[in-house]
């Protein structure tokens, strides 16, 4: 089984990581790292994903977990939380990365560092939750418009800062994140 995260470095959204337990006897193609996918392909592949898994889960962590844990320990909260909603329990737990989430049940947890680039199970993981984060920022889009979200989705573009030197960071945004607590100070001294 593999988790990977997704949002860990955008200024702004929920971080979201998601748990698949790929079924070996219906192998998907194509399967490799969201980065490295379009988004219609990363769509495609999500779907087929979903529906031959022997099990997956998507799990976040908000902006206020974020600012109050750090981005790290939210992007590990997430992982726990997408394990603990599978329906079935693994024999073992492969995660992106060089740390590991607190996992409730008694399984080897490894992490490997570019796991979404080496292992298919770690790279549906990062699949569905890119999409599962993407089609988020889509929705936050239009309850917070003039950021830019539906086309970023929350990382820091020159669009996105000149949405925030504009309007000031939104709720959505990490105020613990270094370049949207510059915004916000300036926004203070108006």
């Amino acid at each position: 089984m593999g988790v990977d995260e997704a949002g860990r470095g955008a200024l702004a959204g929920p971080v979201f990581a998601a748990a698949v337990m790929l079924d070996r006897r219906r192998p998907i193609q194509g399967i490799k790292d969201s980065k490295r996918l379009s988004p219609q392909r990363r769509e495609d592949l999500a779907a087929l994903i979903r529906r031959r898994a022997v099990a997956f889960c998507v799990g976040r962590a908000e902006v206020a977990e974020i600012d109050a844990l750090n981005i790290l320990q939210a992007s590990l909260l997430a992982m726990a939380r997408a394990v603990a909603g599978l329906s079935v329990h693994p024999d073992c737990i492969y995660v992106d990365g060089n740390r590991t989430p607190d996992i409730d049940i008694d399984v080897p947890v490894v992490a490997v560092v570019k796991g979404d680039s080496l292992l298919p199970p770690v790279s549906a993981g990062s699949i569905l939750a890119k999409t599962a984060r993407d089609a988020e920022m889509r929705r936050l889009a239009a309850l917070h418009p003039g950021y830019g979200f539906a086309q970023h989705k929350g990382y820091g573009t020159r669009r996105h800062l000149a949405g925030l030197a504009a309007l000031g960071p939104s709720p959505i945004h990490r105020r613990s994140f270094a370049p949207v607590r510059r915004f916000d100070s300036l926004n203070l001294l108006d």
